[in-house]
């Protein structure tokens, strides 16, 4: 954490510096943003809304004068506005690929990639189900329509992020069995799952730790199925549901981890944000929140002689 303390400390000494050479110039075409200040859009992958929107209420609660304007959108909605030079902030659940780096190499603003926490793919089920554990190569079978059932599985929508870390998952380009079915966000994925005994839900973690008022009352008509991986050198035989301990000991197999571009070429409040979540405040609302933060925060205790 000193790290990120002191990579913290740095930013926001150039982010002051840097507004207040910006301030004594008369220059329209200046940025109007600096690294605690003014208003930036943000494109953010739909998956992690939870959590970045948490972030995002505590980031502007310490610096008033700082507007996050986030979109929530699929990943592929999201790559393609930062892939065309539309919004410079990105948050996703990879890197950017060499084909897609060499378009920013071309621009001269190669991304500052930040990870800050790592999330888990949740496979759920329905309360009534007594079917609660899987495989890893059952999950394979499943996904390649390799297994004969009449269960139901569902996943957020065609464009996301949990679809394509599926299909690497599963060494499949297209998901189109008949009793897979994409709905169109994760709350759907849960209410359905809620109402379907015989369904089995795809969703990121983030979604069924602390949920909304609006799906609370699904979350609670739902489980989380435990995974084995066969494969597993430590754990061949033991099932695993995802949690920040399961995650830190790669224990949990479905994991991917998150990131922060900025593309910006300065420092701004694109540079505040991914230095805040980087910081021991940041990383702690990703502690509380169930996810894996990327550097753990430190636990003070205090011992007084009686």
């Amino acid at each position: 954490m000193k790290k990120n303390n002191l990579k913290l400390l740095l930013a926001v000494t150039a982010g002051v510096l840097l507004s207040a050479c910006g301030s004594s110039q008369k220059d329209n075409k200046a940025p109007s943003d600096s690294f605690a200040e003014g208003k930036i859009k943000i494109l953010a992958d739909e998956s992690f809304e939870p959590i970045v929107a948490e972030e995002q209420v505590v980031f502007e609660s310490l610096f008033s004068k700082a507007k996050l304007d986030i979109q929530y959108l699929s990943e592929n909605e999201l790559l393609n506005l930062y892939l065309n030079d539309s919004v410079r902030v990105a948050i996703m659940s990879r890197e950017l690929t060499p084909a897609e780096k060499k378009i920013f190499d071309e621009r001269r603003l190669a991304p500052v990639v930040d990870k800050f926490a790592v999330d888990a793919v949740a496979l759920i089920v329905n309360k009534g189900s007594a079917d609660t554990l899987i495989t890893v190569s059952e999950i394979k079978k499943m996904l390649n329509g390799q297994t004969k059932t009449d269960q139901n599985i569902v996943f957020d929508n065609p464009n996301s992020s949990v679809v394509r870390y599926l299909k690497a998952f599963s060494g499949n380009k297209e998901l189109k069995q008949k009793n897979i079915y994409a709905l169109k966000s994760n709350k759907e994925v849960v209410k359905y799952v809620s109402e379907h005994e015989g369904a089995i839900g795809i969703v990121g973690f983030s979604w069924l730790n602390d949920p909304d008022e609006d799906y609370a009352p699904y979350v609670q008509k739902v489980q989380i199925m435990g995974v084995r991986d066969e494969g597993s050198k430590e754990y061949p035989n033991e099932y695993f549901k995802p949690s920040q301990t399961s995650l830190v000991l790669k224990q949990y197999p479905l994991s991917r981890e998150l990131y922060i571009l900025n593309s910006t070429g300065r420092v701004g409040l694109g540079t505040g944000f991914a230095s805040f979540l980087a910081s021991e405040r940041g990383q702690r609302i990703i502690l509380k929140s169930g996810l894996l933060p990327d550097s753990i925060p430190r636990r003070e205790i205090n011992i007084k002689k009686e």
